[in-house]
Order: C-alpha cells, then structure tokens, then sequence
C-alpha cells in the first residue's frame, strides 16, 4: 500500500492561506462552535418570518406564471424548473420591474445577470475588470472580508480608501487615485456600500453620492455599489436614492443581493451591468460577465430563481412590500440595542459606538484590543459572540472595535447578549491582561 499523496502549500496557489480568506471561514463557522453562546456575529436576516409553506406557494406562484403570462405549456414549466437555464438567468425581467418600482433604477433586462449570490457577482466584476497586472480595486476600508477574499482569488491588489467618522469622504478618494496612479497602477473601480455598510453602518449623504459620481466620470473609474441593506431604515421615511438610480453615464456597477430581502436559502443575487463594450461586436458588460459565468456556475439553479421570482410576483413586484415584517424587526432590534449600549455604557470610560441609521451593525469602541483570542475567550467564560473589526481592517481604529450586528436576534437575546457583554468589558476595561 503505497503512502497517501501529500501536497506542499506552496504549491497552492497564495491566496488560499491570505488571511481575508481564513477570516470568511472563521466569521461563517464561530457560532457553530459555540452554539450555547448570544451571538451578534453573523449578518443573517430575521427568522421570525421564515415558513416552508411559502416555498411551495412561491414555486407554484411562479410556474402559474410561466404558463399564464409567457405563454408556457406544461412540458416547458417542467423545463423551465427542472433543467440548465439561461446564463444569465430567467427572472432577470422580473428584477428590472422591481428595480424600477422600487429604486427608480430603469435598466434594460438584458443587462441584469442572476448569479448565485451577490457574492459571485462580485468575484465576475473584478474577474472582467482585471485586465492586466498593473490593475487594482479601490476599497472603502474597513471593507467587506468577501471583496477582500474575492479579489486576492484573482490577484487583484484591494486598495484603502479609509472612512472619515461618517462615512467615505470624496477628497480622500481623489487623493488615493492619484497615489495609485502615481505608483504605476491603474485604479480600475472603487467598491462601496453606500447605505449601512458593512461593517462600519455609515450612509453616505446626498452632496457625497453626486460628488462620487463626478469623480467616477473625471478619473474615468467605475464604482461598484453593493447594496444588501438600503431598505433597512431606522425610521419612516424616503430614502436617498441609490448610486446607480443618479448614474446617467453608466459609472455603476449595481449588486443585488436577495440573501436579506427574499432569504440566504436560495443563494441568488444579481449584477446589474449596463456599460457598453466598444468594439464592432460591441454588446454590454453583462454579455461579458455571463461568458465567465458560463465556466464558473453554468447557470443559477432555476428552482433558487423561482422561489425568489414567486416572492416578487406574490408582492406586486416589490421587494419594499415582501419586507415590510423584516423592516419592523430591524427597526426594534436596532433600536433595542442602541438604547440597550446606551444604558450599560454611557459612562464606562473609552466605550463609544455609532449611531446608524439603519442596516444590521453597530461597531463599538473598547479601550483593548479586541482579538480572536478575545472572541473565543469571551465565548467561553461570558457566553458572547460578536465580530472583531480587525477582519476588516488593519488600522490601529479598527484593533479596538467589535461589530455588533442586531438582525438575527430577539430583543430579549439583546439584552441578555448586551449584559454579557458588559461583563467582557468590565474584565478588560479594569485592567485584566489582554486575551
């Protein structure tokens, strides 16, 4: 018997050991490990309004679809359902019509691509746009681990560009494309969440949204908007417009994610990417990006788009509609845990958080480091999870802050999970050795 086949790591390819990668399988897999412990780690929507029943209402809402407004007959919804399908997707008509009634964004079907999350959408953007070696991807930092991880997969250098207090200021991405520049690169998109990032929670105002765009068309860069939580609002409201509902010059790259608006089960998000290629054979950037699919994933499971395409159709086509009982969850968690900080820590010495004003997250200063060693320990002997910011950034801000995200959680595992904590922060805060 001969010995097993042993495969040298350097012989992998580097990105597999960069720690963006190692930090995605950690963040995904520490709640499993401590199944016992509140946790405020993973950015997963409410379960509260979770039912298998709807999936099969959804499946049959859409199949009545295909038989009574395109015309299928049966032997082609049974195709439609059960085999390949289109690259680019086949609710891709039925995200136009939401986009529209709900965002104001007009796009062409043909340029909408349904992928297999948002995730996949992004990892075939950066794989189009890198063209050569001298390409790299601006970044709003703290950044989104899954950007990070993606781009390294390509090697495609992530380039800072750091927040201010509140948010991306614009001067500091000019500054940051003429360093790039300067240095032989060539800044190909910045990457963005415009509305409660993840992690930091911060929006972007209006005067910023319309000074990016100018900065998109004068430095001749695209900006990728990633937009998982803009119906999240705190508050009644109107909300401001996304990026990609100004852009009259087809600067954005628009990202869908239906994991937080329909649910993470059916793993399908989308790209809307409506930049012309020049050319004689010309076509669009989503023509493109589907090519790539095509050696990737095939094709989005056809049952996944159905399910959220039987949602769309079931609510009018919005999305604002299917969520209204999500929103009202948000809006008592966020609230719930705001106040909650507010009354175990406004007069605890050197902790202090964000206010945002909506999403999932909340980031929280401490005067410590905040470690994975300190995240498991605070597991252990507190029964408290949360996320280090330092899997997002690796700035000296980023060492002493934890994220806190208030989505998947009741109120009562709130408060009990914030008394917990308040316990890891008194041990720390009073002079007990960093974990």
């Amino acid at each position: 018997m001969t010995d097993p086949v042993l495969l040298d790591r350097a012989d992998l390819h580097a990105s597999l050991a960069d720690p963006a990668l190692l930090s995605m399988t950690f963040l995904n897999e520490v709640a499993g490990r401590y199944p016992d412990a509140i946790s405020f780690a993973p950015g997963r929507p409410t379960e509260e309004t979770f039912d298998v029943a709807d999936l099969h209402r959804y499946l049959d809402a859409y199949a009545r679809y295909l038989a009574e407004h395109q015309g299928y007959d049966a032997a082609r919804v049974r195709r439609e359902l059960f085999q390949y399908g289109r690259t680019k997707g086949v609710v891709h008509e039925l995200i136009a019509h939401q986009l529209d009634r709900d965002e104001g964004i007009t796009v062409d079907p043909e340029a909408v691509v349904v992928t297999v999350g948002a995730q996949e959408a992004l990892w075939l953007v950066l794989r189009a746009l890198k063209a050569a070696e001298r390409d790299v991807v601006l970044a709003v930092t703290p950044a989104y681990v899954g950007l990070t991880g993606a781009a390294r997969l390509l090697d495609l250098p992530v380039r800072p560009v750091p927040e201010g207090p509140h948010g991306l200021r614009p001067e500091d991405l000019r500054t940051r494309i003429k360093e790039v520049r300067a240095a032989g690169e060539r800044p190909r998109a910045l990457y963005l969440v415009p509305d409660f990032s993840n992690p930091s929670g911060h929006s972007l105002d209006m005067a910023t949204r319309h000074r990016l765009l100018e900065i998109a068309a004068e430095d001749d860069i695209l900006l990728l908007e990633d937009n998982p939580y803009g119906y999240f609002t705190a508050a009644e409201g109107e909300r401001p417009p996304t990026l990609k509902a100004l852009d009259t010059e087809q600067r954005v790259v628009y990202l869908g994610s239906l994991a937080k608006t329909c649910f993470p089960g059916a793993r399908v998000g989308f790209a809307v990417a409506d930049q012309r290629i020049a050319g004689p054979d010309g076509g669009l950037l989503a023509d493109e990006l589907a090519r790539a699919k095509s050696m990737v994933s095939v094709n989005t499971s056809p049952v996944s788009q159905a399910l959220v395409g039987g949602l769309l159709l079931e609510h009018g086509g919005s999305l604002l509609r299917a969520n209204e009982r999500p929103i009202a969850v948000y809006r008592r968690n966020l609230d719930c845990l705001l106040k909650g900080l507010d009354r175990r820590f406004a007069t605890v010495p050197g902790v202090s958080w964000n206010t945002p004003a909506g999403g999932f997250f909340v980031v929280v200063t401490v005067p410590f480091p905040v470690t994975d060693a300190l995240l498991e320990a605070a597991a252990v002997r507190h029964g408290v999870l949360f996320t280090p910011m330092r899997h997002f950034g690796d700035d000296a801000r980023s060492a002493r802050q934890l994220r806190l995200s208030c989505s998947y959680l009741t109120t009562d595992q709130i408060e009990l999970g914030l008394d917990r904590l308040a316990g890891l922060i008194a041990e720390h805060a009073g002079g007990a050795p960093d974990a």
